[in-house]
Parts: C-alpha cells; structure tokens; sequence
C-alpha cells in the first residue's frame, strides 16, 4: 500500500483503514451521529481530554454504546501517521449505521488551520439548536443564519433564546469581560473544548471564570467581549448596535491562559 504523504490531503480513514467509496458514501446518506474537531500540533492537542470526553459522552447518549479515548487516540494517531503529518485539522466522526451493532469512527486530516485575525462584528438571530450539547454534522440552521449575518455585513451570527438570552455564537462560543470577570452565557449551548482549556486555566492567570445568564438588553454592562473555538480565539467589536472595547491586553492574558495548558500527545 502506498502511504498517503501530506500533499494527499484531505485524507479520511474509518475504522483505521483508508475510507473506500462505499464508506464515504454511507457517511453522505446516513450522517446521524457526533463529532469533534481539534487543532493537532508536532502530533500534539491542547484539552485532548476535553475532546475524548465529549466523544464518549455524545456516544452513549446517542447510541447507547461508550467510546473508548485510549482506542479513538490510536486511530488519530494512525490516521495523521498515513497522511504523513504531525500538524493538521482533525476531525473524528462517530455513526451506528443502520443494522450495526458497533460505533463507526471516521477520522479525516486536513490542513492545519486557524480562525481568521481582527474583531468580529455579529448580529444576533432567534435561533436556538436541536441538543446543543451536542456537536453534530450538518447543522443546516446555524449556517444559514451565519450566511445571513454575512450577507448582511457582519462577520457571523450570535445565536439567542426568544427572551433574549445569548446562548453562543454560530460556530463559536462566547465570553465577555467587564473589567473584573470573564462571563459565559449560561444557557443551552455546546460546552467547547477551548472554553473548557480556558475555565480551568483562567483562575490560575489570575482572572474570574463564571457562568451567568446573559441578554441582549444586559450586553451594555460588558466592556469587552471575545470568540473561541477549535481554530483560536478573536475580540468581538460589535453585536448588533453595541459596541465593545477590542482589549488587546484582554486579549493576550487569554490566549496566555490557553497556551498554558500543554498539548496531549494522540
């Protein structure tokens, strides 16, 4: 067998054995299932943990069956081995499909990637996801409201409750600062990885973690607020009419406290 080398990406193995047509096309027509994406580094993942977890817990809830972290670290591992790269965007997909009795895990390597640079403008829209404690393929609402704050001039959609309350943003998770504490809407929303690295390394930089309901109507007592998510973290400079202090000092102390946090090796 030949071993794919990086200039082969994107590259996807299901099961530890290089995706057939077959394979790919039952991914397409069934996708009912969970996932996870993760930044890998010199074969190395920040809040890696974070990631096995959510795994094994999306797996029971939807299939009933555990996901075991030691066995879905060696099919990274394989998989980033096979593509010949030790850095790159990695996804890994759980199925059960349909007559199955075990979870089918798809692992794919792309590019390394990263969120692009400057403040973010968002608009907020009433849309509250199906389960979003989980994270699940093909999120039609999300992205068709994230296609309309585009086009509308903004740079993503920030996601709300009909009473107003932030949940999260598109793809995002969001925080804000108001110049004392670091606040997380507390709302349904999915828990990400890289606001799960930065709760419990905020307290040892020296800044207050906390979740506490936010609203549209209450965003005027924030000063600054900001983005994370798999790809990094950016300022927010605008949601809506309201405007923010882009705190590049704010800023650094974050990106401090996440990269405080060492990589796992896969």
């Amino acid at each position: 067998m030949t071993t794919p080398s990086a200039a082969a990406l994107p590259y996807a193995e299901f099961d530890g054995r290089p995706a057939t047509e077959d394979d790919l096309r039952r991914a397409l027509f069934f996708n009912y299932g969970h996932f996870t994406a993760m930044q890998v580094r010199e074969g190395r993942v920040r809040g890696l943990d974070l990631h096995l977890a959510r795994l094994d817990a999306a797996n029971r809830e939807l299939f009933e069956l555990p996901l075991d972290g030691e066995s879905v670290r060696r099919l990274i591992r394989h998989a980033l081995e096979s593509a010949g790269t030790a850095d790159a965007s990695v996804r890994v997909h759980a199925y059960l499909p349909p007559g199955s009795t075990g979870t089918t895990v798809m692992v794919t390597v792309r590019e390394p990637g990263g969120m692009e640079p400057g403040p973010k403008c968002l608009m907020s829209v009433p849309f509250a996801r199906t389960a979003p404690h989980l994270k699940r393929p093909g999120e039609f609402g999300q992205t068709y409201h994230a296609g309309l704050a585009r086009r509308a001039g903004y740079d993503d959609a920030l996601l709300t409750l009909p009473d107003g309350s932030v949940t999260e943003g598109a793809f995002t998770n969001i925080g804000f600062w108001d110049g004392m504490a670091v606040t997380w809407p507390q709302a349904p929303a999915l828990s990400g990885v890289a606001m799960g690295v930065l709760e419990r390394e905020l307290p040892g930089a020296g800044l207050t973690s906390l979740r506490r309901p936010v609203t549209l109507d209450g965003l005027g007592a924030f000063r600054s607020a900001f983005l994370t998510n798999s790809l990094g973290m950016a300022p927010v400079a605008r949601i809506d009419d309201t405007a923010f202090t882009v705190d590049a000092e704010l800023m650094e102390r974050l990106a401090a406290a996440y990269d405080s946090t060492p990589g796992e090796v896969v």
